[in-house]
C-alpha cells in the first residue's frame, strides 16, 4: 500500500449563516480594511493508505462527508496534495 496525501476544505453553505465570517468580516471593515465579505472555514490535511490513487481519492472522499463535514450545512472540497 502507498500513501496518499489530500487536502480538505470544509467551508459554510452559501445558504447558511456564517457568523464566524460575518464576526471576522465586520472586525475587518471597522478596522477600515476595503473587505467586501469573509467566510470562515477550514482546512483538513488528510494522508491515507490505498493500494491506488483512485481508492485513495474514493476514501478521502467518503472520510470527507461522513466524518469531517456536516453536509447538511457545510460543503468539501478534496485535492490531491
Amino acid at each position: 500500500m502507498k500513501e496518499f496525501l489530500f487536502g480538505v476544505t470544509v467551508m459554510p453553505r452559501r445558504e447558511v449563516l456564517d457568523t464566524q465570517g460575518r464576526a471576522v468580516e465586520e472586525t475587518l471593515q471597522r478596522e477600515g480594511e476595503p473587505v467586501v465579505s469573509c467566510r470562515v472555514g477550514r482546512f483538513i490535511e488528510l494522508k491515507v493508505k490505498a493500494e491506488n490513487d483512485a481508492s485513495a481519492l474514493t476514501m478521502a472522499n467518503k472520510i470527507s462527508e461522513s466524518l469531517l463535514a456536516n453536509t447538511l450545512i457545510e460543503t468539501f472540497e478534496v485535492r490531491r496534495g
